[in-house]
């Protein structure tokens, strides 16, 4: 049965109940987590009033929706989940059950990592012990209905939406260069208006790109404006300067999923020939993003602009006739490709050819923590398997070795232990793919390596070294001087697995202007 929170120290006398707070908002539109803050503040309450220490808070799943049709992920979710499996807490605390999950899956999720660690769950000031029959149901039902709503709550904003469509009326966020106002009274939308001083950025953009500028210019240019940047203070780019031309709301045109269903009813800030001109200029067969798919360049999607951090896309290869050049498409930096790649390449084969390579990869069998951990891992399995083998033996009365509920609680209680050790090992064994293997053993590095494949070189760099290349010490600099191309190898401060390319980054046109050059 669930527990009232003033009855918990009778039920589980003499034990500390380490708490996490957990709150989550589908929509917080100013982004400024109050709804969240609310949450979160009727659990501290309860846990001061109760005396459960909070050991973590997690708060950063603000505009995240937890149903299944959500487009992000919830990664304080994710990060809770983690600490309860690893027995940081003892009760987790959130307002209510929809905060946690509108998905049944995500429930299980949370039902398992609590029965496995033996955590409470606490939701509607009520605690549910989930080792215990009723209260699982009792959950169980309450995701249900948790999911249940979610997907009433789906249908009518689809209807909504619908309606808004068909009324040509505006819904989400708008657009750069509109602003949006409302009745102070009611809350209530009045309409959208142009941006007193975006939208003139806007027709100034249009007319730009259909007069022949490249985006590439475009951005370099709004990126000089103060008072056209954009909303989430990023720099403008070629990507964002393409999804604006190609925003039909410019024109008072209502797009719903994905298609032009109507006029408007906003006020347009560029005229209908206007916005027509630079569709039919993006419609060209010849501005098509990408012609071939197959890889030309060593370092391309893989080594990283050292001037703005290892979140933002890659170097990308823009390729002007017979000099091919690694750009950032931030405008950054850029390099002529062929002097860069011999550079990294020679870099890279001297690393292999010490002992730094061979250290860096050397099996962890003489590591004491490795063997300690593997040691556990076994000893733990084999006393499982020792148990289950006790459980399966029956004595001439037919009593069996270990009682089921015996058996299930050491099951209950080893596995994660197991899991926990096998982890360890796993984690302290770096992988040797066979090419990267061929190349630690071999007498003539420079001559093995010569002989790899494209695609087997870039695999190799992947795993063994982050690639970074910064400002030349003056512009146009025709050498490479300590500091301009940095290299982490791996175990090294810096160090990144670089993972193959998911998908590309604008590529900027062919005719664009190079950024500092060297």
């Amino acid at each position: 049965m669930p527990i009232a929170p003033e009855y918990l120290h009778l039920v589980f006398p003499g034990i500390r109940f380490d708490a996490y707070l957990y709150g989550r908002a589908s929509h917080d539109p100013t982004k400024k987590g109050r709804s969240v803050g609310t949450q979160l503040h009727e659990g501290r309450e309860l846990c001061d009033r109760w005396g459960w220490p909070i050991v973590g808070v997690f708060d950063k799943d603000v505009d995240r929706s937890a149903s299944r049709h959500r487009k992000s992920e919830r990664a304080d979710f994710e990060a809770m989940l983690e600490g309860i499996q690893a027995r940081k807490c003892r009760i987790v605390v959130a307002w209510e059950a929809s905060r946690y999950y509108r998905d049944l899956e995500a429930y299980v999720r949370l039902r398992n990592a609590c029965y496995e660690s033996n955590t409470l769950l606490c939701y509607n000031g009520t605690i549910y012990d989930l080792s215990k029959r009723e209260d699982r149901k009792a959950t169980a039902m309450d995701a249900l209905q948790a999911e249940d709503e979610g997907e009433g709550i789906r249908d009518r904003n689809l209807r909504t939406q619908r309606r808004l469509a068909e009324g040509g009326k505006p819904a989400g966020r708008p657009p750069w260069g509109y602003v949006r106002r409302y009745d102070p009274d009611t809350g209530d939308l009045i309409a959208q208006v142009p941006h007193p001083t975006r939208a003139p950025y806007v027709v100034e953009m249009f007319k730009r790109f259909v007069a022949g500028e490249t985006a590439y210019r475009i951005a370099a240019w709004l990126n000089t404006q103060p008072e056209a940047a954009t909303i989430s203070g990023a720099p403008w780019d070629i990507g964002r300067v393409v999804e604006q031309v190609r925003q039909p709301a410019y024109a008072a045109r209502r797009k719903h999923r994905g298609q032009v269903v109507g006029d408007a009813a906003w006020e347009r800030i560029v005229s209908d020939e206007l916005f027509d001109k630079a569709q039919s200029i993006l419609a060209r067969p010849e501005r098509r993003t990408q012609r071939d798919s197959a890889v030309r360049h060593l370092l391309a999607h893989i080594a990283f602009c050292g001037e703005h951090g290892d979140d933002l896309p890659k170097l990308i290869v823009q390729r002007g006739g017979s000099r091919p050049t690694y750009i950032c498409v931030r405008f950054d930096t850029a390099i002529r490709a062929p002097r860069f790649e011999a550079y990294v390449e020679q870099a890279i084969i001297e690393w292999l050819s010490s002992p730094a390579a061979a250290a860096a990869f050397r099996r962890d069998s003489d590591d004491a923590e490795a063997d300690a951990a593997r040691l556990l891992a076994e000893r733990l399995e084999r006393q499982l398997a020792e148990a289950r083998e006790l459980a399966s033996t029956f004595d001439d009365t037919g009593e069996p070795g270990l009682s089921a509920l015996s058996l299930a609680t050491m099951e209950r209680n080893l596995m994660p232990k197991i899991k926990q050790a096998q982890a360890r090992v796993e984690a302290s064994a770096l992988p040797v793919s066979p090419v990267l293997g061929s190349l630690l053993g071999a007498p003539n590095v420079e001559e093995t390596w010569a002989g790899l494949l494209l695609e087997q070189k870039r695999d190799v760099i992947r795993k063994i070294v982050t690639v970074r290349l910064h400002h030349a010490h003056v512009k146009g600099a025709q050498t490479i001087r300590p500091g301009r191309i940095t290299l982490s190898f791996v175990g090294e401060p810096g160090f990144r697995v670089a993972s193959p390319r998911a998908r590309e980054s604008p590529r900027p046109r062919r005719d664009a202007p190079v950024p500092e050059m060297g």
